[in-house]
């Protein structure tokens, strides 16, 4: 099939065939040009930026991780079952770009294999799926915890939770397959360059030797369709969380939860605001584009941690428990 042989390809290290002339030999590698534009102290200074946040990134969201493995209490608790799931995702979401990125802004022009290039492509598409579907999720986890409290052990037991968690896995590594193996199986002409710091769409089609409408549609229209179905179940289940709000007393419950609900939405708006600007609107691409998808690459897995976990007091007790060895 179609989708064997483009797997087999890909781990074999069979590249698709790039035209040149009346020859035609193996591609075996692509050049991704980032940021190789920019002057050696900006790329010093984005490169001392971008290690800082990897950084921020990877401690923040590890120690939710381990926090939620150490603690037991946290264990049976639906909400600390998906954020844990939500942090692994977010170290993996940003280690598939930044390293690359890092090593590229150090020394521009380090080529990137065939396969390299289509497993990135792969992982960097289905982690941002998967990211979508964790935020619905965690989505739905708020509103039945505030709009349906009685019944919210029911509706979100611990098994009901791992379903989901498992669910948003599966569905997000499988979203994609159909336009990664098209656009595998393309051939590519002239210049192995890709005018990006990722293998991303748009300037692997780009590339590409004739036009590949099938693969580009499908893209786009897999990327429209989760970014709209998630984005409005999010904000559906945020309004009927905040009208449930305004219906309690003033005081600092209210208080708490519209900040909660406002930090929650600026991460979703920052992710998604983002996304749509790539996936959905085709036409952006060149420096803009860069820096769009550095915004939720690099920008939503640091702030996460922050928004989601390290602000809840239940997180920080559990933390200074896990830390004093207390259980």
């Amino acid at each position: 099939s179609l989708l064997g042989q483009s797997m087999i390809n890909v781990i074999l290290g069979a590249g698709p065939l790039i035209h040149l002339a009346n020859d035609t030999i193996p591609m075996t590698k692509f050049i991704l040009l980032g940021f190789a534009s920019m002057d050696w102290e900006s790329r010093t200074f984005l490169c001392a930026l971008l290690s800082s946040a990897y950084t921020g990134t990877l401690a923040g969201n590890l120690c939710i991780v381990w926090t939620v493995l150490r603690d037991s209490r946290l264990q049976r608790l639906p909400m600390y079952i998906l954020l844990g799931n939500f942090s692994w995702l977010e170290i993996s979401y940003v280690t598939t770009t930044v390293p690359k990125l890092l090593s590229d802004l150090v020394s521009p022009g380090l080529p990137i294999s065939f396969p390299a290039c289509f497993m990135q492509f792969y992982f960097f598409l289905s982690m941002g799926a998967t990211e979508c579907l964790f935020l619905a999720t965690m989505a739905l986890d708020r509103y039945l915890a505030i709009c349906h409290p009685l019944r919210y052990p029911v509706l979100m037991s611990s098994h009901s939770c791992w379903v989901l968690a498992s669910s948003c896995w599966l569905i997000g590594f499988l979203w994609f397959i159909v336009p990664v193996t098209l656009i595998s199986q393309l051939s590519f002409c002239g210049t192995n360059t890709l005018d990006h710091f990722v293998c991303d769409p748009a300037p692997l089609l780009a590339a590409s030797c004739t036009p590949a409408p099938q693969a580009e549609h499908s893209c786009y229209a897999l990327s429209s369709l989760i970014i709209f179905i998630t984005i409005l179940f999010i904000l559906s289940s945020y309004g009927l969380v905040i009208r449930a709000v305004l219906r309690l007393p003033a005081g600092a419950g209210r208080h708490k939860a519209f900040s909660t609900c406002s930090s929650h939405l600026a991460v979703v708006g920052l992710f998604y605001g983002s996304g749509m600007v790539n996936y959905v609107n085709p036409a952006a691409s060149g420096a803009s584009g860069k820096v769009v998808t550095l915004f939720y690459t690099v920008g939503t897995p640091l702030l996460n941690p922050l928004i989601y976990s390290l602000r809840n007091k239940e997180m920080k007790q559990a933390l200074k428990r896990t830390l004093l060895g207390e259980q």
